[in-house]
């Protein structure tokens, strides 16, 4: 008999281990690894920073050299009335145009305008005041690069929040993982020791309530454990939302990859608050794309700032015979052989111009208001986290030191009920008070790892 109680003393202390299995373990950075290569999110932030530099391409299109030729003539009654070969090539500068070409000309009813025979030039429009210092074409060059920085923000903003759901899902999947493992072994032990009270009850050793009592809390492990066993599954369903292949077709994560708990183990954090705060201002990828944003509407303004000026245009060539434009080139040439103009044109009220500048400086106004808000939520969404992480790790410490003292007092109802002198009702209270604050522990972990990349994720430092 005293083998027996024995026996019974150390079933209900050390907890039964399972048999090792040919199990796969699903590490949270490869995980991670998985989710930035092949999810489809993460490919449309990456397909964002592409359209940006396709529309770059575009910009820089405006600067692109234009090669034209245009060839016209009019034959009437056997009369040659006139023809027109031009064959030109324009040359965009960053502030006016080049254009060079040839021409060759001639009919009996020529315009007197038109040089006659073959002649050639090369000229040069500029601006002098409108659109001296920036025009369309130069303006939306500069918007465009800004638009590259502002996707990369964009994609950067994305991929934060891809990886804090993911994060969170997996830490999810982990902790159901880890309480259904802890069921799983409190339902073993209430096996054994429902068999080992019915023997003793059998040799008259335990009364008949002992069996109920120990079948009756064999049930209620057995109840947790399929809860347990639905919020697992849960997880999982959860998990494949993140798994994708390199051909963009989702995958099911096999029935034999668990997670890595030993993560659980490690939920310390050397992040200063006035650190984050620091990053998150430089580095926060919602932050920069408003600044980005501001960037490019200062762009915007000093474009409409040039409504406010007359718009005066200079126009010279240099006109020489045959198809050498330069020949012979000398004051003399400059002087007899050339062609100019000037346009000149003066809005009378500018209210056009006054207007559109006006809502330009507006538009800068309200995104400055609008990034000193977001600034000061993202500021306080950082102190919230890092408040509720100091929280939690006091909880977890509390709660790990909760758990030793309700074994200490499972082990002494244990040595008593073995001496005879308790019940085995107060064994299950104390066993499902240690069941309890694992539960809780566990609950904890879970929270303290979301609370933990919640920080970073605030911070815009996921990546």
């Amino acid at each position: 008999m005293q083998r027996v109680t024995v026996i019974l003393f150390l079933f209900l202390f050390f907890y039964a281990k399972a048999f090792a299995q040919n199990e796969k373990v699903l590490s949270i950075d490869d995980f991670i690894e998985k989710v930035k290569m092949h999810h489809p999110l993460a490919k449309v932030a990456t397909i964002q920073i592409a359209k940006a530099n396709a529309n770059l391409l575009t910009a820089k299109g405006g600067f692109d050299p234009v090669a034209e030729f245009n060839a016209t003539g009019k034959t009437f009654d056997s009369k040659n009335y006139y023809y027109y070969n031009n064959a030109s090539v324009n040359i965009p500068l960053p502030v006016g145009d080049i254009k060079t070409g040839i021409e060759s000309n001639g009919g009996q009813f020529l315009e007197s305008e038109i040089t006659s025979g073959r002649s050639s030039y090369l000229g040069l429009e500029i601006p002098i005041a409108k659109g001296l210092l920036i025009d369309k074409r130069r303006a939306f060059l500069q918007q465009a690069k800004i638009a590259v920085q502002q996707n990369t923000a964009q994609q950067k903003a994305m991929l934060n929040d891809l990886l804090l759901e993911a994060y969170v899902s997996y830490y999810q999947w982990a902790g159901a993982y880890r309480l259904y493992n802890v069921y799983n072994s409190y339902v073993q032990v209430s096996n054994d020791r429902l068999r080992l009270v019915k023997t003793l009850n059998a040799n008259g050793d335990r009364a008949l309530m002992d069996t109920v009592e120990a079948f009756t809390q064999l049930q209620n492990f057995q109840l947790l454990q399929g809860e347990a066993s639905i919020k697992l599954t849960s997880g999982v369903l959860d998990l494949n939302n993140f798994i994708w292949d390199g051909q963009g077709i989702a995958q099911n994560i096999a029935t034999d990859v668990v997670p890595d708990t030993t993560i659980f183990s490690n939920n310390a954090s050397s992040k200063i608050l006035i650190d984050l705060l620091q990053s998150s201002a430089l580095q926060n990828p919602i932050l920069q794309q408003y600044k980005f944003k501001i960037d490019g509407l200062q762009v915007e303004r000093k474009l409409k700032y040039q409504n406010l000026l007359p718009t005066i245009n200079l126009k010279g060539n240099i006109l020489n015979k045959e198809y050498y434009a330069l020949k012979n080139l000398g004051t003399s040439l400059l002087e007899n052989n050339n062609r100019w103009g000037i346009a000149i044109k003066v809005p009378l009220l500018f209210r056009e111009g006054r207007g559109e500048y006006r809502l330009a400086k507006l538009k800068i106004e309200e995104s400055t208001l609008e990034l000193k808000q977001k600034t000061q939520e993202i500021e306080n969404k950082i102190k919230d986290y890092y408040n509720q992480f100091l929280l939690l790790q006091n909880q977890l410490e509390t709660a790990n030191d909760a758990f030793k003292n309700y074994n200490s007092l499972l082990r002494n109802e244990t040595l008593r009920f073995s001496n005879g002198e308790s019940s085995l009702f107060l064994v299950n209270t104390r066993e499902n008070k240690v069941l309890e604050i694992q539960q809780k522990i566990i609950e904890i972990q879970v929270k303290l790892l979301k609370a933990k990349y919640s920080l970073d994720w605030a911070a815009g430092l996921l990546k």
